[in-house]
């Protein structure tokens, strides 16, 4: 059986281990230990990627990420009736170490309780906030696995990730011309002035049922008293229609080109890149039927509905492997309010167990 109190404990010191993105390591050598006490052969990729194996064919491949986004540095998680969170001076972390947790609980269960189990492969990828940057850099070539679950979904297990969007990065930068802003303001041209106007004819929040478009990040200038030269935003959008997406970079385009025509002094440039492609599963897959008849057999409700967010499973799905990402008991992500069910965190591992001792 799933040892609830152990999972909330290994949970707890996991999120004590601080992996900011770019930042795993520490956690990447306890997870390493972990899964060589449970008997799997742990390799690293160039990447840094921890990838542990097993012998036996067909294997499945559990996943999830080790990284988590700021404030995330000395979290202190608290055990809170049914719930845990942090003391709210940072995230709590269970994004993505819930799913971790998760995992390794999960194997630990059926190892315990001496039961036959599907061979497995499990990843635990670095960098996966910071726009899926371990799992585009995965060593492919050590994966044996054709069907995986990554556990990195909003809310309980049986959130299944039906559809995730297409997420394109844009960043713009501005250069216009320093001049004392007492003395001479006559003779600069206000960078700042010129993205603020680009930034206020962007679309913004939620655009439609499948798509959003955001700006994030803005910068520029360097002293008070100076019209600033240089200025920059960062910005990102998504949708889930190609043809959406297509008109969102039109649009910004057009936007970028008036800007370039009303100041033509000014140096204006602008670049895209898709940092993961949309997906939407199919019913009639194997993994995502056993995934839901696993679920059930637990008496739990699959609940497949579609995701403005990405995660490892994007590129795993892009490289051919059946995935399918589910939730991992974790609310609020990326906020200092996150919190994690511990009902819900004891039915991933549970669901874990099953899906690895069933026969789908």
């Amino acid at each position: 059986m799933v040892d609830k109190g152990r999972l909330v404990q290994d949970f707890c010191d996991l999120v004590r281990i601080d992996s900011p993105s770019g930042e795993e390591e520490a956690v990447a050598q306890h997870v390493s230990r972990r899964l060589q006490v449970l008997g799997l052969e742990v390799a690293r990729d160039a990447h840094g990627n921890v990838i542990a194996s097993e012998p036996g064919d067909d294997p499945l491949l559990l996943s999830a990420h080790m990284d988590t986004v700021e404030p995330g540095r000395g979290i202190q998680p608290r055990v809170q009736g049914d719930r845990i969170r942090s003391d709210g001076t940072t995230i709590l972390g269970g994004d993505c170490k819930g799913g971790i947790s998760a995992i390794l609980e999960g194997l630990q269960s059926v190892a315990e309780a001496g039961l036959a189990r599907r061979p497995v492969q499990v990843v635990f990828t670095r960098g996966e906030e910071i726009g899926l940057v371990g799992a585009n850099n995965l060593d492919f070539s050590m994966l044996r696995a054709a069907e995986a679950v990554v556990f990195d979904g909003n809310g309980p297990v049986n959130h299944i990730t039906g559809a995730s969007p297409t997420y394109i990065r844009l960043d713009v930068t501005v250069k216009g011309r320093a001049a004392h802003a007492g003395v001479e303001p006559e003779k600069g041209l206000s960078a700042i002035r010129i993205a603020s106007e680009i930034i206020t004819q962007l679309p913004q929040g939620r655009l439609d049922a499948e798509s959003t478009f955001n700006v994030g990040v803005v910068s520029g200038g360097s002293v008070r008293n100076a019209v600033p030269a240089d200025a920059a935003f960062q910005a990102e959008f998504r949708s889930r229609s190609t043809e959406t997406l297509d008109s969102l970079r039109m649009q910004v385009l057009e936007i970028l080109d008036k800007a370039r025509q009303r100041y033509r002094d000014a140096s204006i440039r602008e670049e895209f890149e898709v940092m993961f492609q949309m997906y939407t599963l199919d019913p009639k897959e194997h993994m995502v039927q056993a995934v839901c008849q696993s679920m059930k057999d637990l008496g739990l409700t699959p609940n497949i509905r579609p995701s403005g967010g990405g995660t490892d499973g994007n590129v795993l799905r892009l490289h051919g492997i059946q995935c399918v990402v589910v939730g991992m008991a974790t609310n609020e992500m990326h906020t200092v309010n996150e919190y994690v069910v511990i009902p819900d965190l004891v039915n991933a591992a549970r669901f874990c167990r099953q899906l690895l001792t069933g026969s789908y």
